[in-house]
């Protein structure tokens, strides 16, 4: 696919312009802090673009104030003490030294354990807490495909989980592949049953258009509640490369 990437400014606002073998052209602002990203078709000039991001200033500035209002956490040093969240839940995180396999552990209500071998570095045990995430993810995910794809008529081929920047899920049309953000493990458990739902609603239609939020609506009506709540969750840290 032929993909030619530029950058305009329009109305203060930095655009980076992505130029794809696509029908139509696609506006999203992604995290951190707002970037505004447009994937426009080749023959659209770039007075088009331009005009299509000033009729969407209003929603821009709202997504780009959200994303500066949203609590973030620092980076993690994986130490006795720290804030870990897990399911929407905060815990503060006990690190165990033992010779022994390395393994996590919900303990009560506020505690999450971790137990390492000695001398493990800090990346070494967000490695561990990272796996332990992608197990619970593992175990939660299957039962929310087996509810909702007979509710829904439809059938994944396939579903992975994977560290993704700018997204919480993606679907493979073609594939008919849905993927999963490893970050959702820190949500709460309804953000990522909403995230299971709207992507599955992607093998129905696959823009996010008046019939697909109609298609949410009627089979999860409190989506627009769950979408706010995974957008005031708390950011992780991660070095993001724009």
């Amino acid at each position: 696919m032929t993909t030619e990437i530029h950058h305009l400014t329009v109305s203060g606002i930095k655009v980076e312009v992505v130029r794809k073998d696509i029908k139509n052209l696609h506006l999203g602002v992604y995290p951190p802090h707002g970037r505004v990203r447009v994937a426009a078709p080749l023959v659209i000039s770039d007075e088009a673009v331009r005009l299509a991001v000033i009729d969407k200033l209003g929603w821009i500035r709202r997504q780009k104030a959200k994303f500066a209002e949203q609590p973030r956490q620092s980076q993690r040093e994986m130490v006795n003490g720290e804030s870990h969240y897990f399911l929407g839940q905060r815990y503060r995180l006990r690190v165990h030294e033992q010779d022994a396999p390395a393994r996590v552990a919900v303990r009560g209500i506020a505690s999450l354990d971790l137990f390492v071998r000695p001398g493990t570095t800090a990346d070494q045990r967000e490695a561990v807490l990272l796996r332990w995430h992608r197990e619970q993810l593992k175990a939660l995910i299957p039962p929310m495909l087996e509810k909702w794809q007979p509710i829904l008529g439809i059938q994944v081929a396939d579903w992975g989980i994977k560290k993704m920047k700018t997204k919480w899920g993606s679907c493979n049309l073609t594939a008919r592949r849905v993927w999963f953000n490893l970050e959702l493990a820190k949500k709460p458990v309804q953000c990522l049953e909403y995230i299971v739902v709207h992507e599955l609603v992607h093998l129905l239609e696959r823009h996010h258009n008046e019939r697909f939020a109609a298609l949410l609506e009627a089979h999860l009506p409190q989506w627009r509640q769950y979408r706010e709540m995974l957008n005031q969750a708390p950011l992780g840290h991660e070095e993001w490369n724009y």
